[in-house]
């Protein structure tokens, strides 16, 4: 369940701290913190506690000093949590492929980096960052997917909606997982045990021929995990990227941004 919002404080304050545009402490005795210490300290907390653990009394309380302290440095628990956001997020260029491998590789490599952050902080999930405050982080992955996707043939607006399909389907794919992983832990009913007690009636449906397709799956067919999902989503999303790229480069293919990819008959030009 999302609990809080990206951009939920002062905005303004927000971006000056994440572009460290505003002005440093200089109030009192010389400063025994730095910001990048206590949104890490910040982080930590989210990740061992949940974010409904995290606060500015929590994260003083990590770092060994009072309340106080921290509002000298980040207005408030809102402001924070923006920062933490693009903290997670950030770049290793060294660890990624270079741009100049092409698209799929990049992007498969963005959307695994992705997911395992997601599996690292799952308090991710219950952020809302559909009105993201887009901070240094953030942008270096987003220059580096565009970069891949430079020569691709796709209108600038496509390369967007590139990105925004993959990250929602990364994120979509992680919250079933770790939902399920919590449901265990919130209600400590084993998945096993889950399904057990559906068994009997789940059975007496399959015998009674309303459901033969579901009825004639072999017995494995929902075994293996969630991260066969994952692959097998993950390669079909980006065989239909393929799919759409390769037909910017055909004679007569689609014009850049057209709706749904496609250039009708009406329009002077054939499928």
């Amino acid at each position: 369940m999302t609990t809080e919002h990206s951009g939920g404080g002062d905005l303004s304050r927000s971006l000056e701290l994440l572009w460290g545009t505003g002005e440093r402490p200089s109030r009192g005795p010389k400063p025994g913190l730095t910001l990048d210490r206590i949104v890490t300290a910040a982080v930590a907390v989210a990740d061992a506690e949940g974010l409904g653990a995290l606060s500015m009394r929590r994260v003083a309380a990590e770092l060994g000093g009072g309340t106080m302290s921290l509002y000298r440095y980040v207005p408030g628990k809102a402001e924070l949590l923006d920062l933490m956001l693009d903290k997670v997020v950030e770049f290793d260029a060294e660890a990624h492929p270079d741009p100049a491998a092409g698209w799929r590789p990049v992007l498969d490599a963005v959307a695994r980096t992705n997911w395992r952050l997601h599996h690292r902080h799952p308090w991710l999930l219950q952020v809302d960052q559909s009105h993201p405050l887009l901070g240094p982080n953030a942008l270096d992955v987003f220059e580096y997917a565009l970069r891949a996707l430079a020569g691709t043939g796709l209108a600038d607006r496509e390369k967007v909606h590139v990105m925004v399909a993959l990250d929602g389907f990364v994120g979509g794919t992680a919250r079933t997982q770790l939902n399920s992983a919590h449901a265990e832990q919130r209600t400590g009913i084993s998945a096993e045990e889950f399904w057990r007690v559906q068994e009997p009636i789940l059975s007496q449906a399959m015998r009674s021929g309303r459901y033969p397709t579901l009825a004639g799956l072999d017995e494995d067919a929902f075994s293996g995990g969630d991260n066969p999902v994952f692959e097998l989503g993950l390669s079909a999303l980006l065989d239909g990227f393929a799919a759409v790229i390769a037909a910017r480069s055909r004679p007569n293919g689609p014009a850049k941004g057209h709706p749904n990819g496609r250039i009708t008959a009406d329009e002077g030009i054939t499928e």
